[in-house]
Parts: structure tokens; C-alpha cells; sequence
């Protein structure tokens, strides 16, 4: 599974949760999955590297 799918996958359960403890938790994956594809476009453009700047 690709990290789109995922986040798509995330976003119809997030569409389907009711429960405030569920859509929470769902929420956080979420974000951390945007994250992760933000780190890794940036990584791939060159833009950010793991290495410390020092």
C-alpha cells in the first residue's frame, strides 16, 4: 500500500466514525500519514535531509 492509499484510506474511515474516541485516533494517524508524505516529497526534491545541519 502506497502512503496515498493509506491517507485515503484514513480519510473514509474518518467519513464513517462516529465515535469521538475513534475519529480522534483516526485524526492522529492521519496527520502523522501527512506528515510522513510531506518528509518524503521533501527528502525526494532534496529539500530535507535526516542529517543534522551541523
Amino acid at each position: 500500500m502506497t502512503i496515498d492509499q493509506h491517507i485515503e484510506e484514513l480519510r473514509a474511515e474518518l467519513r464513517n466514525a462516529v465515535d469521538p474516541i475513534e475519529r480522534r485516533e483516526i485524526m492522529e494517524d492521519l496527520e502523522m500519514a501527512l506528515a510522513e508524505r510531506e518528509a518524503m516529497l521533501a527528502e525526494a526534491e532534496g529539500h530535507y535531509s535526516s542529517e543534522p545541519p551541523f
